[in-house]
């Protein structure tokens, strides 16, 4: 499955809609996981928030379930996309499977930000 990315006024916003999806496990306390198996992870939403002054305050959020069938969040802040870092992996396994959500009519415009 390829992964989806929506844009939001809020990172809040992102993961109150994940956690109805049923997204419940807080991936971000299991960082040494997701950096040493990243094979056991699939991206299954992308939420992007932009800052409206401050580049620093971008975040992504994905929604990631594992091939226990575990699904939950990771939050990172622009700050977090480091080498050897949960956020990179995660990032560079969206890019690896990743088509282009406008090609595919895949992206939410629905009470959300471009």
């Amino acid at each position: 499955m390829d992964s989806k990315m929506y844009h939001y006024a809020t990172v809040s916003k992102a993961l109150e809609e994940l956690t109805e999806k049923g997204f419940l496990v807080d991936f971000n306390i299991q960082e040494a996981r997701i950096i040493n198996n990243p094979n056991d992870f699939t991206i299954m939403h992308i939420y992007r928030y932009e800052g409206d002054s401050d580049p620093g305050d971008e975040a992504m959020v994905f929604g990631i379930q594992s091939t226990t069938g575990e699904k939950g969040v990771f939050v990172a802040g622009l700050s977090a996309f480091t080498e050897n870092s949960a956020a990179m992996v995660l990032n560079e396994l969206s890019i690896k499977g990743k088509k282009d959500p406008i090609e595919n009519d895949e992206m939410k415009t629905d009470g959300r930000t471009t």
